[in-house]
């Protein structure tokens, strides 16, 4: 099979891409509004983008009508973000905070979600995420219908039980992250792992 995403197969792109490129980790971003009203809402076309400097990538899409989705205006307005990560525990209010409320309505409150200050960006951080990333905008590229949001990823907080202080190196063995797969409602979890040491 050979699909021509230059032509007539191009209304498959995303179910296709969507379905071959799993598990995506899932960037639950949290954002303010002008008016100071915490915004979260999830992403899972996103990834570590790399480390000199330390960036991070995601794409917040339009809503049904056309219009940058809440995460998208807030971004562009404030320049800054936090990516909060997404563990087997927190997945059900992750998947609360995508129902599409209306500008200016936080997802947070309506989830019943505690936030914690960022140390150098505006936009607070989930209490209960294992690990957050403060990000300050480094540009948005827009490539067609797609929005590229990178940010520039300026502290890492992560949950004590998932450091290790002597080696200084997050315990992996113990996150237990989530990722979406295919389907709009398939996840999976990341427990399920295997070891192979990289040749010389």
């Amino acid at each position: 099979m050979e699909l021509d995403f230059e032509g007539a197969d191009l209304d498959r792109a995303y179910a296709v891409l969507s379905s071959l490129v799993t598990p995506r980790p899932i960037a639950w971003v949290t954002s303010l509004d002008e008016a100071g009203v915490v915004n979260a809402a999830p992403f899972s076309f996103f990834n570590v983008l790399g480390a000199h400097p330390p960036i991070v990538g995601f794409c917040p899409g339009n809503r049904d009508d056309g219009t940058p989705k809440d995460t998208a205006i807030n971004v562009r307005k404030l320049h800054e973000f936090v990516v909060n990560l997404v563990d087997e525990s927190l997945a059900e209010q992750m998947n609360q905070t995508a129902a599409s409320l209306p500008y200016g309505v936080s997802e947070v409150e309506a989830a019943g979600m505690e936030v914690l200050p960022s140390s150098t960006v505006k936009p607070p951080r989930l209490a209960a995420a294992p690990a957050s990333l403060e990000c300050a905008e480094w540009g948005t590229l827009q490539i067609g219908d797609n929005r590229l949001v990178i940010g520039l990823v300026k502290r890492v907080h992560i949950q004590d039980q998932y450091w290790e202080a002597d080696t200084m190196r997050i315990k992996s063995e113990e996150l237990r992250l989530i990722g979406r797969m295919a389907r709009p409602s398939w996840y999976c979890r990341t427990t399920d792992r295997f070891e192979m040491e990289r040749p010389q």
